[in-house]
């Protein structure tokens, strides 16, 4: 078996087998669009995202020690205090209930707590509330929005002095887009709360993307390079050998990274119910399939797409053609007899 798949990993290297990621980009491009018009659609449909209070502010109740995890108690016990107030109940590991409400006075805050203990039939020690301003809200939102597009920024900025053009940062950070979209759709479709640990999540995921394609655009820059001066291929054939030849180091990657992820996801988050360690490894659990995915579908066939169009590669790519019929007809020639 480990022969096979050195074997495979070698003849995707040398040629021997290929993948046409370049030259069947379009049905990359219709599955994304696809899938980024659904991303954007589920929280319209869904209304919106379910933001965690540490954006939209409000009080916050945990009940500890609980011999019942009905959500109902809680609803009831708010709703007996505070009849119009709009609350969020979940379950946090195996013991404890989360309480997220509105904006509450003092009073408020004292008489729901008392009666979230007499509900679970807990003492009032173990029931704890917390307060967040809107305001704290707001500005937590704001600093997310500019730590995102600093990134970016930079990001472009930074490839496209390392790789001389602007084109591969362009390929590069759409497909990023792609990633934060489906990400974000993702979200909403499974009602995660977004929190400060969700926008963690999305500014790693971006930066594990933007680290495999810039892997992959080296690749790309050194096959395209010697492929000039040359007349093997033609410019997309050398960018799809490319990411053909660190096919196996990309899903290599992201197998290895996913599993830990993953662990955390579903041991660490339901098991001992974090829902900061929750919030943050979907985040990145998604993040890394699909950076992995866009930057091998996506942002390669992108670039290759962009370079086409210049005047050199043309001419290159016409030379390449104009000699590959003369270079069959040569070889299936006969030899004359002597």
């Amino acid at each position: 078996m480990a022969s096979r798949l050195t074997k495979f990993g070698n003849d995707l290297y040398t040629g021997a087998r290929s993948f046409d990621f370049v030259g069947k980009r379009k049905i990359w491009y219709a599955i994304a669009i696809v899938m980024v018009a659904l991303s954007i659609l589920i929280p319209i449909v869904k209304g919106g995202f379910n933001f965690s209070i540490e954006f939209r502010g409000g009080s916050q109740f945990q009940i500890s020690q609980v011999q019942s995890t009905d959500t109902t108690k809680a609803q009831n016990a708010v709703a007996s205090v505070v009849p119009n107030a709009i609350s969020h109940v979940s379950v946090v590991g195996n013991n404890a209930i989360q309480v997220q409400t509105d904006q509450l006075s003092d009073t408020q805050t004292k008489a729901v707590a008392d009666a979230l203990a007499s509900a679970y039939g807990v003492p009032s020690s173990e029931v704890s509330s917390t307060f967040i301003g809107p305001s704290w809200g707001a500005d937590v939102t704001q600093q997310s929005i500019q730590g995102l597009v600093v990134f970016l920024l930079l990001a472009f900025i930074a490839m496209a002095l390392y790789f001389r053009t602007w084109k591969m940062s362009a390929s590069a950070i759409i497909s990023l887009f792609h990633d934060l979209i489906i990400t974000a759709g993702i979200y909403a479709l499974v009602g995660f709360e977004v929190s400060p640990a969700t926008m963690i999540g999305f500014l790693t995921i971006l930066g594990y993307s933007l680290y495999d394609t810039v892997v992959v655009f080296d690749k790309i820059r050194e096959n395209t390079r010697e492929e000039l001066e040359l007349t093997r291929r033609t410019f997309p054939e050398a960018v799809n050998l490319a990411v053909n030849q660190t096919l196996v180091r990309s899903i290599n990657t992201a197998v290895v990274a996913v599993l830990p992820v993953a662990s955390i996801l579903f041991i660490g988050a339901y098991a001992f119910g974090a829902a900061t360690l929750r919030d943050i490894s979907l985040a990145l659990l998604i993040g890394i399939i699909v950076g992995t995915y866009s930057t091998i579908f996506l942002a390669a066939p992108m670039y290759s797409q962009f370079r086409e169009g210049e005047a050199a590669i043309k001419k290159h790519d016409q030379k390449v053609r104009s000699i590959r019929p003369k270079a069959t007809v040569a070889a299936t020639e006969p030899v004359p007899a002597e």
